[in-house]
């Protein structure tokens, strides 16, 4: 089984106006409603490839509600702990030619002692030998920077395979507990090294000076993304595509990696499968995630290059 484990989730919201402007009454001319969240999004992207996910995280009021009703319906099953706060709303605003966005996040409910401590029961009682687990996004208010290492640390003692794509401090503590794979890009990456990561060669090194992780995937925005594994380097290269909106690109290219795992492909396959999503993810408009035609699509097309 695949879980995703979002502690931060939100409903996402967007609106399309005829551009973006200052000091004005912007009126939007459409809009959509998303299960927002990095590990929510692996989980979308893992059901456009067919594959079943459980999502874990926090949920409280009636945007929980909205979450979990809209998990179910796009095939995913929600496992939430429920919480006092309100769930979080996320706003996006793009012009029609979907040149640049704009973003705003609200930073979250904070989660109560009582609260954190059953989101650990449930990872814990979950957890079975050969599982995949994808820890993925930032901390609400009341967590620790230590929370997925205590996690990481659970489902290791368990036999899973933990998957982290965080950033922070967050990410700084995680590496320490040593997951499966981690997914910085290229800053976080150069954060958590010290090394400048400007080019393919030095996202190999930096990959190279994390020691005790198994596989390190550094992402490079619509140059793709690196995969480092003992030692040896693979570059994936995605076609040329109109790109539409890049805010999930991301997290659709971790969803690609563990679905790849899970299916035992060979690095170079996890690696060229994983860009494909992230591409055919960033082709759609607002938050919607690439469909499994064209993931296989864009994956034939994706190049591949050995690095030393």
């Amino acid at each position: 089984m695949i879980y995703t484990v979002t502690l931060n989730p939100a409903l996402d919201r967007e609106l399309t106006v005829p551009a973006l402007e200052y000091d004005e009454v912007l009126r939007a001319t459409s809009s959509r409603i998303d299960c927002g969240g990095k590990g929510f999004n692996v989980s979308r992207m893992l059901a456009a490839l067919g594959t079943p996910s459980v999502a874990l995280g926090f949920a409280g009021g009636r945007t929980g509600d909205t979450l979990r009703e809209g998990l179910e319906a796009i095939g995913i099953t929600p496992d939430f702990v429920a919480i006092a706060g309100e769930t979080r709303t996320n706003i996006s605003i793009v012009p029609h030619d979907h040149a640049r966005h704009i973003k705003v996040n609200e930073p979250g409910p904070t989660i109560a002692d009582a609260e954190r401590a059953a989101l650990v029961e449930r990872v814990r009682t979950l957890a079975r030998p050969g599982d995949w687990w994808v820890l993925a996004g930032s901390l609400p208010p009341g967590l620790p920077p230590s929370f997925y290492a205590d996690l990481i640390d659970i489902i290791k003692e368990l036999n899973g395979q933990v998957l982290l794509d965080t950033s922070g401090e967050a990410l700084q503590v995680s590496c320490a507990a040593r997951p499966f794979l981690v997914k910085p890009n290229g800053y976080e990456a150069s954060q958590l090294t010290g090394r400048p990561v400007n080019t393919p060669a030095e996202a190999l090194a930096a990959a190279r000076a994390l020691d005790g992780i198994e596989q390190v995937v550094v992402s490079l925005g619509a140059a793709g993304a690196l995969l480092v594994t003992g030692g040896r380097g693979w570059l994936a290269t995605p076609p040329p595509i109109e790109q539409r909106n890049p805010i999930g690109a991301g997290d659709s290219l971790v969803g690609g990696l563990v679905w790849g795992l899970s299916q035992g492909q060979t690095p170079a396959e996890v690696l060229r499968w994983a860009v494909a999503c992230g591409a055919a993810t960033a082709a759609h408009d607002g938050t919607a995630v690439g469909t499994r035609d064209e993931v296989t699509r864009l994956a034939a097309q994706v190049a591949i290059d050995q690095l030393d």
